[in-house]
């Protein structure tokens, strides 16, 4: 079975790398449209029939629509694709406004994030271009009870998590980021783990998708009742957001002093997390976000209820779940955490077996290979 991937950027977005490899190794024809970028020859390595072209909708200049449509069915037409597997708003728009709504192979819109779901301008805009030959694979909970909402029947909609090898997460030793920070084994790192992603003015934003100053007003109350809790936070600015990275430091210098260290973006991550005693998710929006990584690994996780997240968090089961803009009730989670080790402890390896039953990648890509049986048979 041939399948035409649609991917917006060959930079970031590895999720979608996984699993066309996975699906390689199930015997699917796999090739991606794709823009040149560091992650191209991943793809190829990885069995993948790379062709370049940029099929992200031009919103800020829809004059390049009409050349970018014509060079889109000419790829169609050369690949000549059993279904064809868009990732993002913007390469589903392509997709669907290129080829109509007729005389189409059947059309699959996994949605990475709930994000434009949440606003009714932009969730009626995809939808208005949907025809019979569409199909959504969501990839949390809240994005397929959304669709079903808004009128869309439940057999155009199948739910697959973006799966991880979960056998890669393990747990690494101890004590580095805290020889690197020069901290005591009897300080308590509380860690946030996320790009900083700049305020989207047109949806209305005044802060950070990430959530970014929730946890530093979380942190700040944290501290005046336990001085020995610092907040590490690890990721830099995202598609030049310097300015806001700028923000974002400056507001926790200020709230947090010292207590609040910023690492930028770092390549070795899944090391760094053995040292931290609890991560915070305070994502305003999310999928399963970051809460899938440091659940993967173990790490008392606390994250905010929106999205995704519900899937793995199951609050004081298998983690925190609080209200999201809510640094008191992040506070609360933290001190809680702080106050019994063990039974945070216990959670994250009950939420470290959830990850393994729910996105392990071999499974999540089995769930889409059936689904592409299924839209063929």
């Amino acid at each position: 079975m041939r399948v035409l991937h649609l991917v917006k950027t060959a930079v970031g977005a590895t999720w979608a790398l996984r699993q066309m490899e996975a699906l390689v190794g199930l015997d699917t024809d796999v090739h991606v449209a794709i823009p040149e970028g560091p992650l191209v020859d991943k793809y190829r390595s990885a069995g993948v029939t790379v062709h370049l072209l940029q099929t992200d909708f031009p919103f800020t200049r829809p004059w390049n629509f009409r050349p970018l449509a014509r060079r889109f069915r000419e790829l169609v037409e050369q690949v000549h694709p059993a279904i064809i597997h868009s990732h993002f708003v913007g390469t589903t728009l392509t997709m669907r406004l290129s080829l109509g709504r007729r005389n189409s192979p059947p059309r699959i819109f996994q949605v990475p994030g709930p994000l434009h779901l949440e606003n009714a301008v932009f969730r009626n805009a995809e939808l208005a271009t949907a025809g019979a030959c569409d199909y959504w694979i969501a990839s949390c909970k809240w994005t397929r009870r959304r669709y079903h909402q808004s009128g869309v029947s439940p057999e155009r909609t199948f739910l697959s998590y973006y799966g991880i090898d979960t056998s890669s997460f393990q747990r690494r030793p101890p004590g580095r980021l805290r020889q690197e920070l020069s901290l005591s084994k009897d300080t308590r790192i509380v860690g946030m783990v996320a790009y900083m992603y700049a305020p989207k003015r047109y949806l209305g934003q005044s802060k950070g998708l990430k959530g970014h100053e929730d946890f530093i007003d979380a942190l700040a109350l944290v501290r005046r009742k336990r001085r020995d809790v610092v907040g590490v936070f690890i990721g830099g600015a995202w598609n030049g957001a310097h300015s806001y990275e700028r923000r974002v430091r400056d507001y926790g210098k200020r709230r947090c002093g010292d207590g609040a260290i910023f690492l930028g973006t770092r390549s070795d991550v899944a090391e760094l997390y053995s040292d931290l005693d609890v991560v915070v998710h305070p994502s305003r929006s999310e999928n399963l976000g970051g809460a899938l990584e440091s659940l993967a690994l173990g790490v008392p996780t606390i994250a905010t209820n929106v999205g995704g997240f519900p899937d793995l968090v199951t609050d004081h089961e298998t983690g925190w779940l609080v209200p999201p803009k809510s640094p008191t009730h992040i506070t609360g989670a933290i001190m809680d955490a702080f106050s019994d080790p063990k039974r945070a402890a216990a959670m994250a390896k009950r939420g470290n077996e959830r990850v393994r039953a729910l996105c392990d990648l071999s499974k999540t890509a089995r769930e889409v290979r059936q689904t592409y049986e299924l839209l063929t048979a």
